[in-house]
């Protein structure tokens, strides 16, 4: 329902601000001895922890509460899931400046053109009060983000050859086929279904962006079953050999 006044900005501002001072938090945090080489990843990775945990978890209590949302993702929605995807613009312009200012590009493009992706898309259904259903959809990637996070943030404290890294690694690998390459295949099969129902420009960006999160997903989930499974695997049968 679109109102006069869209508290979108409002909030996306809220949140921009509430991120920087999280990340400024996490810097008075004691912080493994193994990460203070590289504080910086430290403290961006527990940010965006902290908003993974928040928007995978809302992103779920939206459809609970609001589940016509989910048999209608352009028009259907409630206050809470537009200051979800609201919310969540700030985090990602937040992150975005962090690793502008922070990181050399080459090491960070692939998120940046995520993050701007993201912002774009989740800006014209904030501005435009729809859509609102479909970003929230998205937003459920988030579930898998708190343990692809966790991962990152135990590798830095040197704890990979843990039985907590080793069950971490099992069960961020079943929520990224459920939670990303499921959602991503079934908002994809939703764009096509409903293309005539979807202004072109906004499916042409829509198209675009779920194509590119397609690849990237793929790719990402190629690294870390190579990383956290083919590659002990092989290690351990070397170690057998020897």
């Amino acid at each position: 329902m679109t109102t006069g006044w869209n508290p979108g900005v409002l909030i996306v501002g809220l949140s921009f601000g509430g991120f920087r001072l999280i990340s400024r938090g996490v810097a008075y945090l004691p912080i493994p001895e193994s990460a203070l080489r590289n504080t910086w990843k430290w403290r961006n990775i527990c940010t965006s922890m902290v908003h993974s945990v928040v928007t995978g978890i809302w992103a779920i209590l939206c459809f609970y509460l609001q589940p016509r949302m989910a048999e209608d993702l352009i028009g259907t929605h409630s206050p809470a899931s537009h200051g979800l995807v609201a919310v969540s613009i700030g985090y990602f312009i937040h992150d975005f400046i962090d690793m502008l200012l922070n990181q050399k590009f080459q090491h960070s493009w692939e998120l940046l053109f995520h993050h701007a992706v993201v912002i774009t898309c989740f800006g014209i259904s904030v501005s435009l009060f729809s859509y609102v259903g479909f970003a929230v959809v998205a937003l459920l990637v988030e579930i898998n983000s708190i343990f692809l996070h966790l991962r990152q943030i135990l590798l830095m404290a040197n704890m990979n050859k843990t039985t907590c890294f080793r069950i971490n690694s099992i069960i961020n690998l079943g929520t990224y086929v459920i939670f990303r390459i499921s959602t991503l295949a079934w908002m994809t099969r939703w764009l096509v279904l409903n293309r005539d129902n979807i202004p072109l420009i906004n499916y042409s960006i829509g198209s675009v962006g779920m194509a590119i999160m397609t690849l990237m997903n793929i790719v990402l989930f190629y690294r870390l079953l190579r990383s956290d499974f083919l590659k002990s695997s092989w290690e351990g049968k070397k170690e057998k050999e020897k």
